[in-house]
């Protein structure tokens, strides 16, 4: 069986910088456990929110105008208790939106049989990844951890947990 665990944008912005939340620190063991479980049979890939500095005047940037994971800032950087996992031959893919293309790309070729994401945040990047890894390899079990990442808005958590069970990604609870 090969195996591919994603861990999504589990960045300093989003924990303890620009757009930093409540609870966004406390799913750190879980995904550190997750990544060493995965080792060393399977793949790790960390994907990386990556805008620059003119952000502000990008689409997102327009919708939502507070700079964050400008790439070379501490920001942009993984959290460290999750960066001091990361091993040289893992892949780093930066997006500069939602879902990340070169994901897509890379999974479509790919020969996985259970792809597990975590993350940040639920109801953003983790959910548009997770479908995204769904369409690029329909026959692969996709599946959340809920315990594994985390919203701003525990409401939209749970929402985008229902939207990613509809589509057939397994969600754990």
């Amino acid at each position: 069986m090969k195996n591919l665990l994603i861990v999504v944008d589990y960045q300093n912005d989003f924990i303890n910088g620009a757009l930093g939340f409540d609870g966004a620190d406390a799913i750190a063991p879980a995904i550190a456990e997750k990544i060493r479980a995965a080792r060393p049979d399977g793949e790790v890939i960390f994907t990386l929110d990556t805008h620059t500095e003119d952000y502000l005047s990008t689409y997102e940037g327009r919708n939502l105008p507070v700079p964050h994971c400008i790439r070379g800032s501490d920001g942009h950087k993984l959290f460290p208790e999750i960066d001091a996992l990361r091993l040289p031959g893992d892949r780093v893919i930066e997006k500069p939106s939602f879902g990340s293309a070169e994901l897509f790309e890379y999974l479509k070729g790919s020969d996985f049989d259970r792809i597990e994401l975590c993350g940040l945040v639920t109801d953003i990047c983790v959910v548009s990844n997770a479908i995204l890894a769904k369409t690029a390899c329909p026959e692969a079990e996709i599946i959340v951890d809920a315990k594994a990442c985390a919203s701003f808005d525990p409401k939209k958590h749970e929402a985008a947990l229902a939207v990613m069970e509809s589509v057939q990604i397994k969600v754990l609870r």
